[in-house]
């Protein structure tokens, strides 16, 4: 059965109608924030200094200063600034080998160790609470490295 030129029109425009109108439904559904995040630092405990298996980032009277290799700085400490994250019951099932995040609140002398799984999105807290970051926000929380060690 061939189409003649008209209804092969008709099938792109009704194709490209779905399609659009999927994109869209996805878009409102994977965009928006989960109702119970909260942010990891606020105003009253904002982030000061960070570090992410063995890569640094500091906040200073002159801005945000990162590891030399670190070539996002800026971009990166405000996507730990933002982050935001919601508490989960119980143990989930962790994927991919954690890292060490070390974190350090302004004015409170002593650093904190949680372990990250950036391939779940994953956070464990010191006392061993869970907590996840929505998709949208994962990809900004990993630097980008120069080439040159």
């Amino acid at each position: 059965m061939a189409f003649t030129r008209r209804q092969w029109n008709n099938i792109i425009i009704i194709a490209s109608i779905v399609m659009v109108a999927v994109l869209s439904f996805l878009q409102s559904k994977t965009g928006q924030m989960p109702a119970d995040t909260r942010p990891l630092f606020d105003d009253a405990a904002p982030l000061a200094q960070l570090q992410l298996d063995g890569l640094w980032l500091q906040h200073r009277a002159t801005g945000w200063q990162c590891d030399p290799q670190v070539l996002n700085c800026e971009q990166w400490a405000n996507a730990w600034q933002a982050v935001s994250i919601s508490a989960l019951e119980g143990t989930p099932t962790v994927g991919g080998e954690p890292q060490e995040l070390l974190i350090q609140i302004a004015g409170i002398p002593q650093s904190q160790l949680w372990l990250y799984f950036p391939a779940s999105g994953l956070l464990k807290s010191p006392a061993g609470n869970w907590y996840q970051i929505p998709p949208s926000l994962r990809e900004t929380l990993q630097p980008i490295l120069s080439a040159q060690p």
